[in-house]
């Protein structure tokens, strides 16, 4: 270690320069730094559920689509509210990136020919608006509200709010996301529209939802990665007192967040919701050890050592613990390596590279720079916190209470763990947002005045060529239409090709139902793709050999478990049948991404679990105190679960990536105290005399850096992305946790087995 100290005061004005020159040279990557909102983040190349949505797209076009909702208290059926809907169809119709646009006005209405019964016309519903009388207008409504196909679909019930659906191509994002793009044309459009009708326009679909994903991302990363680094430095200076104990730490996360978002760059990521946090896990990460190399150097500054030999007592005492610290750290975020929810995947890659980095800045950079600090710091205030620290006597209070402190801590934490059973691990992709979120408020706006916000694409397999003519196939489209909907009444609206030829045969026969000849339905089929006008074709309802029908369900924003309920019994229901279906759509692959959040908390946890437990067998090599190793890593994450289930958070993305950084907290606090409990020990200082010297070497820099890190963390419950909002005061609250544990419950249980182990 002497010889590092003289290689570092040798070469220490070129490290101390070089180092934050050459990051900020790596850091002009930066500039290219861009986010990103396009649902395929989500998913790896191999995923299963991305590929069958792939093939879905291959058969039926795309699903994704940009829809237009107002509401007219006066009612839709007057003139200016069905010219705003055809204004708005013409309008978008004409815009990049959209295959089709669907509405009031422009629904293909089937009827029979008033001049001729035995002509079926198929027409749009609304065509000469400036023609129409209120008598026509009324004729008109009648009709609408009394349609299936356009009552939940284009029209409210109350005839009050109305519905435009533009229906994006399917390779609209194949060269990259076209969501601000379609947002900006489609803003364009409706702007004059509002100040000419005063009407609202609610925006829903696959472009809102995603230009919501980045702006939010942008967002947050340019308002609490700032928030948190003024955070650290400000409680940095009140606990230290010294512009060098503010600037110094923080300068090693810095250097240390920089150089990885550089590196993320460089290989060509680019930033999400998740992984536009790096800067904060890296603060996490890098703060603690630059508070423990930093306290103990200041301590023996105040004792009247020199710089350097302050430098080299500060490491010696802390380059093993820190490194193994680093070390586990990084086991706890490469766990997370293991999700299929890419934006993880690639979180935990950058956070674990970033906790060698921290480590590296630490043992490297930190101390040359310390060296350079020459002024000699004051006895007179080392006394004083010297005797207020003496004045704690934690040693004696511990080990004269260390029987009471693990039964009353055990009875808290009892308490708080019986919240487990209330613990649900659900989301919902539109619940990331907060309430006053604009998209948030565009679906619950949909939701309370038309329809269900989300879809399900069940795609039915009817086993043969043309088998979607077969009377018997569609009675049972139809019976399943009725027992989805009576099922679950979340299911708002369903349509597909069977309403088209249900709809023909009451106008050719006046009856409501299947027709009973497959060739009578195959001319319906004919006659109505016949006399669609060019772009509303119906080769997105069936595929090409007509074997395949596809049914959308519109469906409420419910929770994750209640889709994946719904979903399942739809695919059994055809079971039970001589058809299968299965259910596509961007709706069920967030669904299933969800259930990869639960996968990842529980596999990564465990995982990360068992390797840190290797490592401290390892490190202390007593198999008899495996046990109480363990505890104060896992209970903050047990005990925290059991606050989100007495609180009602549910277990999303933010909850998964927080165990990560609570693992990793809780294992640098835990070897932090264990190095030096064993140090003092191997020195026959008594169990009493040993916790005071961790409280002297280690215990200031834990309480330190959990005051930092759990005040930094409740920055995010500022946030209106829930997963951000849930991380923050999850985490908080999970180190306040894990500071109790590592100081409270660890010396109580150290004291009662050594002291067993002695009897």
């Amino acid at each position: 270690m002497k010889k590092y100290i003289d290689f570092l005061d040798r070469f220490k004005w070129l490290i101390a320069i070089a180092i934050p020159i050459l990051v900020l040279g790596l850091s002009m990557n930066l500039k290219h730094l861009e986010f990103e909102g396009d649902y395929r983040i989500w998913f790896d190349e191999d995923s299963k559920i991305l590929k069958e949505y792939d093939e879905f797209r291959k058969v039926f076009g795309n699903d994704t689509a940009i829809t237009v909702a107002f509401r007219d208290e006066n009612g839709i059926f007057n003139k200016k509210a069905l010219k705003t809907i055809d204004t708005i169809t013409q309008e978008m119709w004409r815009m990049n990136h959209i295959a089709r646009v669907d509405s009031l006005t422009n629904f293909q209405y089937i009827h029979a020919n008033p001049e001729d019964k035995d002509d079926v016309l198929v027409e749009d519903f609304i065509q000469d608006i400036s023609g129409l009388d209120k008598a026509s207008l009324n004729r008109k409504k009648e009709i609408a509200l009394n349609d299936r196909d356009m009552v939940g679909s284009f029209i409210s019930k109350d005839g009050k709010t109305a519905m435009i659906i533009a229906r994006l191509t399917p390779k609209v994002n194949d060269n990259g996301d076209k969501s601000f793009e379609i947002m900006k044309d489609t803003k364009r459009i409706l702007s004059s529209l509002e100040k000419e009708t005063n009407y609202r326009f609610w925006l829903n679909g696959g472009p809102p939802l995603n230009t919501s994903f980045v702006t939010i991302a942008q967002s947050d990363g340019g308002t609490f990665t700032p928030l948190v680094i003024f955070t650290v430095m400000a409680l940095l200076f009140v606990l230290f007192r010294r512009v060098s104990g503010a600037l110094i730490p923080l300068g090693v996360v810095v250097l240390t967040f920089l150089t990885v978002l550089s590196i993320q760059v460089l290989l060509g990521y680019k930033l999400n919701n998740f992984t536009a946090n790096i800067p904060v896990f890296i603060v996490a990460i890098g703060i603690a050890d630059a508070v423990h190399v930093y306290i103990v150097w200041l301590m023996y500054k105040r004792e009247g050592k020199s710089t350097k030999e302050a430098v080299f007592l500060s490491m010696q005492k802390n380059m093993l613990p820190i490194f193994l610290t680093s070390l586990t750290t990084a086991i706890g975020f490469a766990s997370l390596g293991i999700s299929h929810v890419v934006p993880v995947s690639t979180l935990a890659i950058a956070t674990a590279s970033g906790a060698v980095l921290a480590f590296l800045i630490s043992v490297f950079w930190m101390p040359s720079v310390l060296l350079l600090l020459k002024k000699e710091i004051k006895f007179q205030n080392n006394e004083k916190r010297e005797t207020f620290w003496k004045d704690l006597e934690y040693g004696k209070f511990i080990t004269s209470n260390d029987k009471k402190i693990v039964l009353i801590t055990g009875l808290v934490f009892l308490i708080i763990s019986i919240g487990l059973v209330k613990l649900k691990v659900d989301s919902n992709t539109i619940r990331y947002f907060d309430k006053n979120v604009e998209i948030r408020k565009s679906t619950d706006f949909l939701q309370k005045n038309l329809t269900g916000p989300m879809a399900y694409e069940i795609v039915v397999d009817s086993g043969k060529k043309n088998g979607i003519k077969d009377p018997a196939f569609l009675n049972s489209v139809q019976k399943f239409y009725d027992k989805f909907q009576a099922k679950y009444p979340d299911i708002r609206h369903m349509t597909s090709l069977m309403d088209v030829i249900k709809r023909f045969n009451v106008v050719m026969n006046e009856k409501d139902g299947v027709p009973k000849d497959q060739n009578l339905i195959a001319q319906y089929l004919l006659l109505y793709s016949l006399s669609l006008p060019q772009g509303m074709e119906i080769n997105d309802k069936m595929d090409i050999e007509q074997r395949l029908l596809r049914i959308t369900a519109q469906v409420n924003i419910v929770d994750t478990s209640k889709d994946l309920e719904m979903i399942d019994w739809a695919q059994k229901w055809w079971e039970n049948t001589p058809y299968k279906a299965t259910v596509n759509g961007q709706t069920k692959m967030f669904a299933h991404m969800q259930k990869d959040v639960t996968d990842t908390l529980i596999y990564s946890m465990s995982l990360a679990i068992v390797l840190v437990s290797i490592v401290m067998f390892l490190i202390f090599r007593n198999l008899r105190l495996i046990w109480v190793f363990l505890i104060p890593n896992i209970l903050p994450i047990a005990l925290v679960l059991g606050v989100m289930g007495w609180l009602g958070i549910n277990i999303d993305l933010g909850v998964a990536v927080s165990g990560a950084i609570i693992l990793g907290v809780a294992v640098d606090d835990t070897i932090h105290f264990l190095v030096k409990y064993f140090e003092a020990r191997k020195r026959d200082l008594s169990i009493r005399e040993a916790f005071d010297y961790v409280l002297k070497y280690a215990g200031k820099a834990i309480l330190f850096t959990t005051i930092i890190l759990s005040a930094s963390f409740a920055v995010f419950m500022g946030s209106d992305f829930s997963p951000n909002f849930n991380f923050g005061i999850v985490t908080a609250t999970a180190l306040i946790i894990a500071f109790v544990v590592d100081m409270l419950l660890l010396p109580a249980l150290l004291s009662m087995t050594e002291k067993k182990i002695k009897s």
